[in-house]
Formats: C-alpha cells, sequence, structure tokens
C-alpha cells in the first residue's frame, strides 16, 4: 500500500512537471521532508525522480516542437559547472546541522519571489507580438548557472526559476519555455543526482515507484499545455509556488499533515480545472 502511493504521488507530479516544465523536483522535496524524509535524502530522493520526469516530458515536448536546443544546451552546461560550487555548501550545512533550518528558508525566499512574478505575469494580457528568436548567450548562462546551483543546493531541477526567468527576461514563449526548461534540467539533475548518490544511500524502490507513474504523467501534462493560453500557464504557475511555499512555511511549524492537505488542495484545482478547460475547448 505504501509503496502504491509513492506510484500515485509520482504520476501527479509528473503531470504538473510536464505541464509547467519545472522537472517536479521542487515540488516533491518539500513533500518528502513533510513526509519524514531527511534534507539529503530528500534532496538525492528528487534529484533521481527529476531524471525521470524530465525524459518523459521530454519525448512529448519533442513531438510538439517545444525545445530550443541550443538554448537549452548553453543553460544545461552552466547550471551543471554551478552544481559542482553548491555540493559541498549543502554537506558544509549538514555537517553544522543548520540544513533543517537553511534549505526550507532558502525555498521560502525563492518560493515568494517566483509566485509574484509570475502571478503578475499572468494579469498581463498577450501583446500579439511574436516570441524573440534569438537570445543573449550571457544571460542564458546566468539563467543556466542560478538554476544549477538552486537545483544542486535544494534537490529541485531547477526548472521552477528556470521557466519564469526565461520567460520574464529573454522573452520565451511559455510554451517553448516549458520545453526547453526540462531538456536543461535534465542535463543539470543527471550530474547533480550522481554527485549525491555517492555518499548518500536512499530507498532505490521508491524512487522506482516515483518514477513510475511519470511513464504516463508527464506525457499528459505536456498536451494539456495546447489548451491553455501563455497568460493563463504563467498564472497557474504563480498559484503553484504559493501553494508549496505554503508547504515549505507549515513545515517550519511542524505542521506537517496540513502542509500535505495544502498540496493536494492545489492538485485537485489543478486537475479540474484543466478538465473544465479541455471540455470548453474541443466544444469549442
Amino acid at each position: 500500500m505504501e509503496y502504491t502511493i509513492y506510484l500515485l504521488l509520482g504520476g501527479l507530479i509528473s503531470v504538473l512537471s510536464g505541464f509547467f516544465g519545472v522537472g517536479g523536483g521542487f515540488i516533491l522535496t518539500p513533500i518528502l521532508l513533510l513526509i519524514g524524509f531527511s534534507p539529503l535524502e530528500a534532496i538525492t530522493t528528487s534529484l533521481f525522480f527529476t531524471v525521470g520526469t524530465s525524459i518523459s516530458g521530454i519525448t512529448a515536448h519533442i513531438r510538439m516542437k517545444n525545445i530550443l536546443w541550443k538554448e537549452g544546451l548553453v543553460m544545461g552546461l552552466s547550471g551543471i559547472a554551478a552544481t559542482q560550487l553548491a555540493r559541498p555548501l549543502v554537506y558544509a550545512l549538514e555537517a553544522r546541522g543548520w540544513d533543517e533550518v537553511v534549505i526550507p528558508f532558502l525555498y521560502i525566499v525563492l518560493l515568494t519571489y517566483f509566485a509574484i512574478k509570475m502571478i503578475r505575469q499572468g494579469r498581463k494580457k498577450d501583446d500579439g507580438n511574436p516570441a524573440p528568436t534569438s537570445f543573449s548567450k550571457t544571460k542564458l548562462l546566468a539563467v543556466g548557472f542560478l538554476g544549477g546551483f538552486v537545483s544542486a543546493t535544494l534537490g529541485v531541477g531547477g526548472g521552477f526559476i528556470i521557466v519564469p526567468l526565461i520567460i520574464t527576461t529573454l522573452g520565451f514563449d511559455s510554451r517553448k519555455a516549458v520545453g526547453t526548461s526540462l531538456f536543461t534540467v535534465l542535463l543539470i539533475v543527471s550530474i547533480g543526482f550522481i554527485s549525491y548518490a555517492i555518499n548518500t544511500d536512499i530507498n532505490y524502490f521508491i524512487g522506482l515507484m516515483l518514477i513510475a507513474g511519470t511513464l504516463f504523467g508527464s506525457q499528459f501534462g505536456a498536451r494539456m499545455t495546447g489548451y491553455f493560453e501563455n497568460r493563463e500557464m504563467n498564472g497557474m504557475l504563480g498559484l503553484l509556488y504559493l501553494a508549496t511555499l505554503a508547504g515549505a512555511l507549515l513545515k517550519l511549524f511542524d505542521l506537517n499533515k496540513i502542509g500535505l492537505w495544502n498540496m493536494g488542495v492545489f492538485i485537485v484545482y489543478f486537475f479540474v480545472k484543466s478538465i473544465l478547460k479541455t471540455r470548453v475547448m474541443k466544444k469549442g
């Protein structure tokens, strides 16, 4: 029964991953912390899971031509370099016993900023102008580096930072941002996971059950992007950040069960909205 729950959890999170392009790690890590995993176990398991969600989501986005390969490679290589700088920091925090406070605090700061950023973006009307076709390599390198550093520090794919940044600072179309982010995230988390797995023991069967859920989840989430406008996707991403932020805050006050219910409410909201939107679009 316990492992079935992990299978279902992996499937639900991978739907959100395929839709938002965030890899799934930034949703899974706080949930694992709420369940009772140690920070290092949660980080390593989450990175392992994110490899699976990224591969699954990428296959769907390739068919939809949503991946800008060159830009994703630039960000990915920059992110890989950043993971090697961040990993010693995490081990130093654990050695001093600061990881239980510092990691959730960093989550809270970043989630607050990007929640506000994407909700504001979601309120803007599409101006009808085509998305740019060329992008600053300096900005791509900076975004990739920040995504990689946060990935290795918090046990996430980095997509929850990469997606809003390439939308708001580089002008990516939301669907291209999702697909390209998943490719970038795959490069980053593959190296990040290997780096942690060498020194951290995790339950790989739980990890595989989580990944098994991605076989259908990411594909479904990727297809759902075709039913939403860019503005709607941005606004919903902001709400996802708020829900995850609330979970991290509740964890600090040992309100783990309420935190899990909070995440469950957002997941139900997302699926209900997606089903209703799909029906309206098909009738139209």
